[in-house]
């Protein structure tokens, strides 16, 4: 029997092509004055806004154009007025924004209060507004996580707002909304996507359901990127919004590791996006993981790691070292940059090491790695 575990996720999830044209009924249910969070080009979300409208609601709009931080939040809590309900349309930093603004409107002590490692870390004191999350790139998942992540500027940090009740009301996942995404976004945030389903797998805190869900995804989301990096393809564009969604719901109810520890302390410190900084990492901490794990089911899952991805590029024998050069050297000819090239440099590696030891995400890492052994791993995804 598997061992007893707790799993948890948005009230409802839709996914497929063609269910974002449920939106606007479905959000005019929970509410009929919306804020409507959305990316830098409002065009992608004037749809969705139209048919909210004709279904009756009033629509406030708010931009997102960069990974949210305390301002922008603060920003986007001022302007919602009366709104009901909080609608996020687009990447992962508009939905954790959405989500972030929708907790904190009803909140009554300070955001900072709410913040793990840089504040308080206490729970929301009141419930969040009813969230709907539609995502428009496949890689985060935080159409279904609990927390949001937020810059702070003055501490060089991108920690999370977290709270079991973040939980989006409603979860639209349409792979169509997807398609034609530019190559460096669908590589990054396929890699971040990939990640997530690799960390949750070979994580301290897996269980049964979680494993399910990451057994299927990791080999699938490896085949997907591959040809999507070739060519414009819908059936992988459905394949990494699935994986997406997978990598959502098993870090929300697993964990992650040593990549997100580093990832957000980095992307704090230089304003290096989230998915590139993962990608780059993936290789070099899973060669790290596998050098310095004690427990042998934890060292057989990073060795089956190894396989699917050594099966991917044609080599299902591969050892984790050899599975992790040919990523990585794939994603470089695919165009991922090293960190050198984010503009990630050795200052913030070394400052980096150190604060992921206050990461949430570094709790679960399957083994325990030292700042010395993180720098070397960073050097090497340089």
């Amino acid at each position: 029997m598997p061992a007893p575990f707790a799993f948890a996720t948005a009230t409802e999830i839709l996914f497929g092509r063609g269910q974002s044209t449920a939106a606007p009924d479905r959000v005019a249910a929970l509410g009929r004055r919306v804020l409507l969070v959305h990316g830098r080009d409002p065009g992608r979300s004037a749809g969705l806004a139209q048919g909210l409208r004709a279904a009756g609601c009033t629509v406030q709009a708010l931009a997102v154009a960069q990974e949210p931080d305390m301002a922008l939040i603060a920003a986007g809590v001022e302007s919602a007025g009366d709104a009901q309900v909080v609608v996020a349309m687009g990447g992962g930093a508009v939905i954790d924004a959405g989500k972030a603004i929708a907790a904190l409107i009803p909140a009554s002590r300070p955001m900072l209060d709410h913040l793990e490692v840089v504040g308080r870390g206490l729970p929301l004191d009141h419930p969040p507004l009813p969230f709907v999350a539609i995502p428009t790139t496949a890689g985060t998942g935080a159409e279904v996580t609990r927390n949001a992540v937020i810059g702070v500027p003055g501490q060089g940090r991108r920690v999370s707002l977290r709270d079991p009740r973040m939980l989006p009301r409603l979860a639209i996942v349409d792979p169509a909304l997807t398609d034609g995404c530019p190559r460096g976004v669908t590589l990054a945030s396929g890699l971040d996507a990939i990640t997530q389903v690799i960390e949750p797998y070979v994580c301290t805190r897996a269980n049964a359901l979680t494993d399910a869900l990451c057994r299927d995804a990791i080999p699938r989301g490896l085949a997907a990127i591959r040809r999507l990096m070739e060519a414009e393809d819908a059936q992988a564009r459905d394949e990494m919004a699935w994986v997406s969604l997978c990598g959502g719901l098993a870090l929300a109810n697993a964990g992650l590791g040593a990549v997100h520890g580093l990832a957000g302390p980095l992307g704090g410190l230089t304003g290096a996006a989230h998915g590139a900084i993962c990608g780059a990492l993936l290789p070099h901490v899973l060669v790290a993981n596998r050098d310095a794990v004690t427990d042998a089911g934890l060292a057989a899952r990073l060795d089956q790691v190894g396989g699917w991805i050594g099966a991917a590029f044609g080599h299902p024998d591969a050892t984790v070292p050899t599975a992790a050069g040919l990523l990585a050297d794939w994603a470089r000819s695919a165009g991922l940059p090293g960190l050198a090239a984010q503009g990630i440099d050795a200052g913030a590696q070394a400052a980096a090491a150190d604060a992921a030891a206050s990461s949430s995400s570094m709790k679960a890492n399957p083994a325990a790695l030292t700042p010395a052994a993180l720098r070397v791993a960073m050097h090497a995804a340089c």
